[in-house]
């Protein structure tokens, strides 16, 4: 049979499997049949799809199938599958291999999902537009001239493409809700702590999350109630559930108050983009939700202090990867050129500049004047989301200022591009969860690309998340 991937959703799939109506293995081909080379979305397509489907076959056979049994799933190539090629997309881990599981492929794997191969991403996810990595630059499912988004484009092409059901990414700055933004899906980036990180690639490890993409929300929250909860493999994990002050804070049951810093709104947005978050407030409007405008002081200065403690943080994970005790390495006539020819050649160009500048802010004379007062000013940021969650229930703001941007336009301009996560930083910054869902399009060179309306909630109320995106959706 014909497997309309489109429109199928996991809820669906399983029924079907269920059913008789196809296999595993006919699901899993239907996916692998699907992979379009020309969008560059995976990094590596695994050598066992088959063989994945073919052991949820058996569980739908002898009645142990499980919501995710058998679902078609991309995985970004920084999040360890033992016995996998694991890149984090960097020349100095390209023959890299997992030598044990992510804690979120640990659950995924109990449950029986399987895993189609490793997604492409910014070198190290360093970057948002998945054009730094090693393995080539992912291309946007709506044009093929423009970036994926990133540092989890693969991840969002995957999805947004049909060749994977869903996906996990990971997000830092954006890096999950910016690419599902630019491909017309949805992407969740949830509260700090709440999905263990043992076994990503670190980037930013203060920031760092992962977190599902998909075409509706039912799926996210699938996918996050699986990989949730306490993990003695991450030290930074949350405990499950809330205290009874949070409990007591937020009733589903009744239309929320939604928050607008209408402050932070007012430069370098596109018109077009304005508009449709103009209009995305207007139909949540109609649909019985109180609309309040708020201030966030600080929040103007999240970019700067994201892009100081985050280098500072990457200078410290990267220094492992000295070609000594594993990934590339290049010899030189002593120790210390093999450790220069080593990063200087296992290192893409953004990955030795975010090094450059951690290491910079980290050195004697400058931590206290650069890295210390970031920290500070992190806190006080994080204080102005605590009060402005004590007047509203969820804040609202465009996933991003823009739609996909051509390939190779703002390779040149750094900072061009680190200001595209202008909106999608602050989440990152104190800690809450975050999601993109799609509001729209916008037309650009005669074409139609999608952009996104991001949602914030206080700490561990993904739920929320679930229940406004579901209502802006349906």
């Amino acid at each position: 049979m014909v497997i309309d991937l489109k429109t199928l959703t996991i809820k669906k799939a399983h029924e079907a499997m269920k059913a008789g109506d196809f296999t595993a293995q006919e699901l899993a081909q239907a996916y692998l049949d699907n992979i379009n080379p020309e969008l560059n979305a995976f990094i590596l397509i695994f050598d066992d799809v088959l063989e994945q489907s073919k052991k949820a076959d058996e569980r739908f056979k002898n009645g142990t199938a499980e919501l995710l049994t058998g679902i078609p799933m991309a995985i970004k190539n920084n999040i360890l599958i033992k016995g996998k090629r694991t890149t984090a997309g960097s020349k100095i881990l390209e023959n890299y291999k997992a030598t044990y599981d992510a804690t979120v492929i640990t659950k995924l794997k109990k449950v029986g999902a399987v895993f189609i191969g490793g997604t492409n991403l910014d070198e190290f996810a360093h970057g948002s537009s998945t054009e730094n990595s090693a393995y080539g630059v992912t291309k946007n499912t709506y044009d093929l001239e423009r970036v994926a988004g990133g540092s989890s484009g693969g991840s969002a092409v995957a999805v947004a493409s049909d060749m994977a059901l869903v996906a996990l990414g990971s997000d830092t700055g954006g890096s999950i809700r910016q690419p599902a933004s630019f491909n017309g899906i949805l992407g969740l980036k949830t509260t700090y702590g709440r999905v263990s990180r043992s076994g990503a690639v670190a980037m930013g490890s203060s920031f760092d999350q992962i977190g599902p993409f998909a075409k509706n929300i039912e799926d996210i929250k699938i996918v996050y109630d699986c990989i949730k909860g306490e993990d003695k493999m991450d030290s930074t994990t949350l405990k499950n559930g809330r205290t009874e002050e949070l409990e007591q804070k937020i009733d589903l049951d009744k239309k929320m108050t939604i928050g607008i810093p209408r402050h932070f709104l007012q430069e370098g947005i596109d018109a077009d983009v304005m508009e449709n978050f103009e209009e995305s407030i207007k139909k949540l409007k109609e649909k019985g939700y109180e609309v309040k405008e708020i201030e966030l002081p600080n929040i103007k200065y999240s970019l700067a202090v994201y892009y100081i403690l985050m280098p500072a943080e990457v200078s410290a994970n990267l220094s492992r990867y000295d070609g000594v005790r594993f990934g590339f390495k290049k010899e030189g006539e002593n120790l210390l050129e093999d450790y220069m020819k080593t990063k200087g050649e296992g290192f893409g160009k953004e990955t030795r500049r975010r090094i450059i500048l951690g290491t910079y802010i980290l050195s004697a004379g400058y931590k206290d004047a650069y890295y210390k007062k970031a920290q500070v000013l992190r806190n006080i940021i994080r204080k102005d989301f605590e009060k402005a969650f004590s007047e509203v229930d969820v804040i609202l703001t465009p996933t991003t200022p823009s739609p996909a941007f051509v390939i190779g336009s703002k390779g040149d301009d750094p900072v061009q591009m680190y200001l595209g996560d202008i909106f999608t930083v602050s989440s990152n910054v104190v800690g809450n969860p975050a999601i993109s869902i799609p509001s729209g399009f916008v037309e650009r060179d005669g074409k139609n690309l999608p952009i996104g309306l991001q949602i914030l909630a206080p700490h561990l109320y993904e739920d929320v998340l679930v229940k406004i995106s579901d209502d802006f959706l349906s």
